[in-house]
C-alpha cells in the first residue's frame, strides 16, 4: 500500500511538459491560477484554495487572528509613499520600520497585503478583504497612470538607476516583485481585472529597464536581491499566455547560483538564503513551463540539499540570514537569529513543487515539521503580529513587532502564510485524492462529484476521521499519509479495521467505490523522539510525533519593552534587549527519550524526570512571551 511514483509517470509528466513548450504560446487563463498551471511536469496537483475550507481546530483559529489583523491595516497609510511618489497629494499618517518614508524597501508589504488579501478572501469566504484588496489596486492604477510609464512603487526610479550604476541601493527589484506578485495574486483568486493592467504596465516597465543591458550588466544586478522576479514573471505568461514574459523571466535567472545546482554540488555557504531560495522556486517554475531537465536538478538538488543537511529540527534553515557553515554543520549555527521566518514560507512554497513532480510522502513530511514548528506559533494571538526569526539558541525568546512600526520581511510573508493554510492539505491525480495533512477541513472535490470532510483534533490526538459525501457511488482511490514519526498505527473503514496499513513516510491507499456516508479512520500513535545534531549527537532535541518540543525556562526580565521590537533605524532587524538565561543540560537514562522523560498529564505537555534541574516541555508552536530551549546538551548516563 505505497504511494510510491513510478519512473513511467514521472517520464509522462515530462513529456507533457515538452509538448506545452513546443507551443508558440500557453494557453490563456482568466481566473483562478491558484490550481498552477502550466504544471505539465506534475504528478499531483494542488487542489484550488477556494475548494479547501478550514473547520474548527488551531488552524482555523490562527487564520482568524490573521484575518483580523489585515482588517485593522488602514490602506491610506499603505498607499502613502505611493502617492507622494507619483505626486498625488496624501494626509494619511506615514508608517514605520521597514514601510517608513526614508526606508528603501518601502512598499514591499502593501504587495503582501495585496496576497494576503486575496487569499484570506478566498479561504475565509470574505468579501471585505476582497473589496480591500480591489481599493488598493485602484489606488496603484491612480499612481501608475499619474506617473505615466507603467511604473509603480514607494520609491522613486532613481533606485534603479543606483542599481544600474553598481551604486548602493538596497533591494528595489525584491520590493517590485511583491508588489507585483500582490497584483497578480488579486487577479488570479478574485478576478480583478484592473490588477493585471496595473501587473502588465509594470512587467512593461521591466522590459524597458531590463532590455539595454546585457548579460555580464545583468549578472552585476542579480547579485542584489530580487525576490522572485523570474517566478512572478514565469507565472504572469502562463496566466496570460504571452510567452514573452517568460523570456522576461528568464533574464532574471541566476546562473552564479544554479550552475553549481545543476551540477549537484553544495556551493551555498555564504549565500543570503531568503535571497536564493526565492531564485530556486523560479528555476522550478521554468521546470513546469518548459520541462528542461536542467532547472529540474537545480530545484529538485537544493531541496533535498537544504531539507536533508541545512535545516534543523523545526525544518527551518538559516543563521543570522546566512548559510555561514558547510552542509551537515548545525551544531555551531545556533543563536537568536536563526531560522528567518521568510526562508520557511519559501521552503513550503519550493515543497509544494517538488511534491507536486514524485508525489514523494517525505517531502509532505517534511512540510508538515516545517508548518507545525516553523509556521504555527509565529503569530502573536494578541494582535496577529508574526516574527522575523525563531531563535534556536537557548534562553531567548520569540520577538515580535509593534503593530504599524515594524512591516519586516517576515511579517509580510508570515501574512500570507496565516492566509492560506488549506492550499497544501489535499492534492489529486486522475486516479484519486491524497491527503498530506491533518487540519480539521473540508474538500469540495465537484469534479468527482465528492465532498470529502477531514474530523480532527490533531496534534492533541492522533487520529483523524475522513467522511465522504456524494450523490451517487464514486470510484476512487484515497491516500492518506503515514508519516514518518508514526509508531505502528492502523484504520477502520466504516467501523471494521482494515487487514493491513502502510509503513512510515508512505500512503495508506484506499481504492473502492466509495458511497455517502462511507467513513474511514486513521489512528497514528506518537512518540518520543530525538533529533540530535548531525555534527554532534550529543546536542539534542526532543520531538512528539512532527512537534518540536521546548523546554519553558520562564520569563525573568520579559517586561513588556523587552519582549516587543521596533526598528529605529531604516534597516534595523529585531533587537534583543535582554541577554539569554543559560539552559541546564541533561543525562539520558536509557537510549529512548521515554527513559528520562515523562507525561505530565496535560495534553502534548512532558516533564524531565530524575535531572539536577526538571524542566517542563511543551510543542515550540504553543511558547509566547516566555523563555524556552530547543537544543540541549544530552550525556549518556554513566558517562
Amino acid at each position: 500500500m505505497s504511494g510510491k511514483v513510478t519512473r513511467r509517470e514521472f517520464m509522462v509528466g515530462t513529456a507533457a511538459a515538452a509538448a506545452v513548450a513546443a507551443l508558440p504560446s500557453w494557453p490563456r487563463r482568466t481566473l483562478a491560477a491558484q490550481d498552477e498551471p502550466g504544471r505539465g511536469t506534475d504528478v499531483v496537483r494542488p487542489f484550488d484554495l477556494a475548494r479547501v475550507q478550514l473547520r474548527p481546530g488551531p488552524f482555523l483559529d490562527n487564520a482568524k487572528i490573521a484575518q483580523r489583523h489585515l482588517m485593522s491595516v488602514d490602506p491610506d497609510r499603505l498607499l502613502h509613499m505611493f502617492r507622494v511618489t507619483a505626486g498625488i497629494p496624501s494626509s494619511a499618517q506615514p508608517l514605520g520600520g521597514w514601510e517608513a518614508p526614508d526606508n528603501e524597501l518601502r512598499g514591499h508589504y502593501t504587495g503582501h497585503y495585496l496576497s494576503g488579501c486575496a487569499l484570506m478572501s478566498t479561504s475565509m469566504r470574505d468579501p471585505a478583504l476582497r473589496e480591500r484588496g480591489a481599493r488598493i489596486v485602484t489606488a496603484l492604477a491612480e499612481c501608475q497612470q499619474k506617473l505615466g510609464n507603467g511604473y509603480v512603487s514607494a520609491f522613486p526610479e532613481e533606485f534603479f538607476d543606483r542599481l544600474r550604476e553598481g551604486k548602493n541601493v538596497w533591494a528595489p527589484f525584491y520590493t517590485l516583485h511583491k508588489i507585483m506578485a500582490g497584483l497578480l495574486d488579486t487577479y488570479t483568486y478574485t478576478g480583478n481585472a484592473q490588477a493585471m493592467t496595473v501587473l502588465k504596465g509594470m512587467a512593461r516597465w521591466t522590459q524597458g529597464w531590463v532590455s539595454p543591458l546585457g548579460d555580464e550588466a545583468m549578472a552585476r544586478v542579480l547579485e542584489r536581491e530580487y525576490g522572485g522576479m523570474n517566478e512572478v514573471l514565469y507565472n504572469l505568461s502562463v496566466v496570460t499566455g504571452e510567452a514573452h514574459y517568460a523570456a522576461l523571466a528568464h533574464r532574471f535567472d541566476h546562473e552564479r547560483v544554479f550552475g553549481p545546482l545543476a551540477d549537484g554540488r553544495d556551493e551555498l555557504k555564504g549565500l543570503h538564503v531568503n535571497t536564493t531560495i526565492p531564485k530556486i522556486i523560479g528555476a522550478a517554475r521554468r521546470y513546469e513551463i518548459t520541462g528542461e531537465p536542467r532547472y529540474h536538478q537545480v530545484a529538485d538538488y537544493f531541496w533535498r540539499e537544504v531539507t536533508g543537511r541545512r535545516a534543523y529540527c523545526t525544518g527551518g534553515t538559516s543563521n543570522g540570514e546566512g548559510w555561514e557553515a558547510a552542509p551537515g554543520i548545525l551544531s555551531t549555527q545556533l543563536s537568536g537569529y536563526t531560522q528567518e521566518c521568510c526562508t520557511t514560507y519559501n521552503m513550503l512554497k519550493l515543497t509544494r513543487h517538488v511534491f507536486g513532480w514524485t508525489a514523494d510522502p517525505r517531502c509532505a513530511d517534511y512540510y508538515e515539521r516545517a508548518l507545525f514548528n516553523g509556521i504555527l506559533g509565529t503569530q502573536h494571538p494578541a494582535d496577529g503580529m508574526t516574527l522575523y526569526y525563531v531563535p534556536l539558541a537557548s534562553g531567548f525568546w520569540k520577538l515580535f513587532g509593534q503593530p504599524n512600526a515594524s512591516f519586516w520581511c517576515c511579517n509580510g510573508t508570515g501574512l500570507e502564510s496565516f492566509s492560506k493554510f488549506g492550499d497544501s492539505i489535499y492534492f489529486q491525480d486522475d486516479a484519486g485524492v491524497y491527503v498530506n495533512l491533518f487540519i480539521a477541513s473540508e474538500l469540495d472535490d465537484s469534479e468527482r462529484g465528492v465532498r470529502l470532510v477531514q474530523d480532527t483534533r490533531f496534534p492533541t490526538e492522533d487520529s483523524t476521521r475522513l467522511t465522504v459525501h456524494c450523490a451517487h457511488p464514486v470510484r476512487f482511490g484515497m491516500r492518506v499519509r503515514v508519516p514518518y514519526w508514526t509508531r505502528g498505527g492502523s484504520a477502520t473503514l466504516n467501523g471494521r479495521t482494515l487487514d493491513a496499513f502502510a509503513a512510515p513516510s508512505s500512503y495508506l491507499v484506499v481504492d473502492r467505490t466509495w458511497r455517502d456516508g462511507d467513513t474511514l479512520e486513521l489512528t497514528l500513535p506518537m512518540g518520543l523522539h530525538a533529533h540530535p545534531m548531525p555534527d554532534d549527537p550529543s546536542i539534542q532535541a526532543m520531538m512528539y510525533g512532527p512537534l518540536v518540543l521546548a523546554g519553558r525556562l520562564g520569563t525573568q526580565g520579559l517586561t513588556p519593552d523587552v519582549l516587543r521590537a521596533e526598528p529605529t533605524k531604516p534597516r534595523t532587524v529585531p533587537e534583543y534587549k535582554a541577554d539569554p538565561v543559560p539552559a541546564p543540560s541533561f543525562v539520558a537514562r536509557g537510549p529512548e527519550p521515554e527513559s528520562w522523560i515523562k507525561p505530565s498529564g496535560a495534553p502534548l505537555e512532558f516533564r524531565t524526570a530524575g535531572q539536577s534541574t526538571d524542566v517542563t516541555l511543551v510543542p515550540l508552536n504553543t511558547v509566547i512571551d516566555e523563555r524556552y530551549a530547543v537544543y540541549w546538551k544530552i550525556a549518556e548516563s554513566g558517562a
